[in-house]
């Protein structure tokens, strides 16, 4: 049996300051063409369902919501407007639609332009200060590849201590070549590189008194995606979920992705993404989680499922 993997010291890096040049030009998200429901779910949604027997996980799974004040579920600089309902816009979401108006939103702080290519984090889903990164990455309507390392698995450990992991969470930002640990250090740095005029929440502020302890709380709610599980395989291409950070229907499913040690690039959605669209236009309708497996084809909605599914293509025979 393959040695267990070797706990993170707690030496910190030394802060950043802002950043006024980013390495790598970062993209401009162009308009949707995607047809509006080119993409059939293998799993319908069931909007505001909970499953049968799943009320429990999901009302422990939503204690993170209430702790951390839903820090997370909108984007930084969040605005909400009326906007013509005109015949451009029938691919996009909308709150609501009334009267050839629609409830837009947006953000008023962030860059038009996003990073060229996914940051990419080493990390673990019951991690109280794993989860103050997600929760900047939402607000910041990052995309982000995540890499798994709960305690008792090998692979993404060795990986990342050879980059020169010392804890976790650990950020690679093939961006700007930028590599640390230390969640508020992360932070910090991806508010500077990647914020814009957007302000960093009360939840998430250096040295605040509620930010560690609500995160704390937060992490012991459920006690779950903290060690690894045998898996009976990794995917070749990372699986791809949107979500945004305070969903407990998507906490769920992170935690069984993290336990297996899966890596997946999360499209973060916060209220005021224009990913919203996206998700909208490719399958016509909005709901998270959504799960797409490059690997075999498949993409659904409702967390149950999703986590069966999981467990059924990588979980251990």
């Amino acid at each position: 049996m393959a040695p267990r993997g070797t706990a993170p010291s707690s030496k910190s890096q030394a802060r950043f300051g802002r950043r006024t040049h980013i390495a790598t030009a970062p993209t401009r998200r162009a308009p949707t063409r995607t047809r509006v429901g080119a993409i059939k779910s293998d799993v319908p949604p069931q909007p505001f369902t909970v499953r049968e027997g799943e009320l429990g996980k999901v009302l422990s799974a939503a204690i993170p919501l209430v702790l951390r004040l839903g820090t997370g579920a909108l984007i930084g600089g969040y605005e909400v407007r009326l906007d013509a309902d005109d015949d451009g816009s029938e691919g996009k979401y909308a709150i609501a639609r009334f009267a050839k108006r629609r409830v837009a939103e947006r953000s008023t702080t962030l860059p038009t332009t996003r990073p060229a290519k996914p940051i990419t984090l080493y990390e673990y889903e019951g991690s109280p200060y794993c989860k103050k990164v997600r929760e900047a990455c939402s607000v910041l309507d990052l995309d982000v590849l995540f890499k798994p390392c709960p305690q008792g698995s090998l692979a993404f450990r060795a990986e990342s201590k050879a980059l020169g992991a010392t804890t976790y969470p650990f950020l690679l930002d093939e961006n700007t070549g930028a590599k640390m640990s230390e969640s508020d250090d992360i932070i910090e740095y991806l508010f500077n590189t990647y914020g814009g005029e957007t302000k960093v929440p009360f939840l998430l502020r250096r040295g605040g008194l509620a930010t560690n302890s609500t995160a704390y709380a937060a992490a012991l709610a459920r006690m779950k995606g903290l060690s690894a599980r045998q898996a009976k395989k990794i995917p070749e291409q990372p699986l791809e979920l949107w979500t945004y950070e305070i969903s407990p229907f998507s906490k769920l499913v992170r935690e069984t992705l993290t336990e297996l040690c899966v890596p997946h690039v999360v499209k973060y959605c916060p209220r005021g993404s224009e990913k919203r669209h996206e998700l909208y236009a490719m399958v016509g309708h909005f709901q998270v989680p959504f799960l797409r497996d490059a690997n075999t084809g498949k993409a659904m909605f409702e967390s149950k499922d999703i986590c069966e599914y999981i467990e059924s293509e990588y979980g251990s025979s």
